[in-house]
């Protein structure tokens, strides 16, 4: 099964896309959902992170404080290490797990810090959503009400915009709200299709 790699920097549209993509009945394996998953209350991933940062980044319902974990880690590089050596290799761990039963031409796997984390070698091409910093510092301050000074540590902690789309194989200019987006995702969806096709074919040979 052909593995399209669905990333991009913070505010740039990754989850619009993926949805697109499940309109069209593609399987996507989402990155950010398994971390979401893998720190519930109750999960072994949450433990480690209170025994790493301490019981005062869990809330008093003893759910995980993000905002307070989300502070440290992009305010100090040390903590950001410490949180993605417990979640990261759970993540990959839940992603195999998440691809075996699939049975689909092709899939998207959406993992945000795949250029970061060197984890191109789990896809076989590589799917870039990008759009200018502008717009990705206004998209996420609506939506998740964040300093522009903490949105800049994120953007930061990341690899470059040039960086992305020069590693990409392909890339959806989502700069602009409108119907475009969808149009770009179903021509790369025909496109996926047929690279599927020609894969198989010549494995049959």
């Amino acid at each position: 099964m052909l593995k399209i790699g669905l990333t991009g920097g913070i505010g740039c549209g990754k989850t619009t896309v993926a949805k697109v993509f499940e309109q069209l009945n593609i399987p996507v394996i989402d990155a950010d959902v398994i971390a979401h998953q893998l720190v519930a209350i109750g999960q072994p991933a949450l433990a480690e992170i209170r025994q790493a940062f301490g019981a005062d980044f869990l809330n008093p319902d003893g759910s995980l404080n993000r905002k307070k974990l989300r502070d440290i880690i992009f305010s100090d590089p040390q903590q950001k290490q410490k949180l993605e050596a417990i979640l990261h290799p759970l993540v990959y761990q839940s992603i195999q797990t998440e691809l075996e039963p699939l049975n689909s031409q092709y899939c998207i796997i959406s993992i945000p810090l795949l250029f970061e984390t060197n984890m191109t070698g789990l896809v076989d091409r590589v799917l870039v959503v990008d759009c200018t910093v502008e717009t990705q510092i206004e998209r996420v301050q609506q939506r998740d009400n964040i300093a522009i000074g903490r949105i800049m540590d994120i953007i930061d902690s990341q690899v470059s915009r040039a960086y992305r789309k020069t590693h990409a194989h392909d890339v959806i200019d989502n700069s602009k709200t409108d119907d475009r987006l969808a149009e770009a995702v179903k021509k790369l969806h025909n496109s996926y299709l047929s690279l599927s096709a020609s894969r198989d074919k010549l494995v049959c040979e």
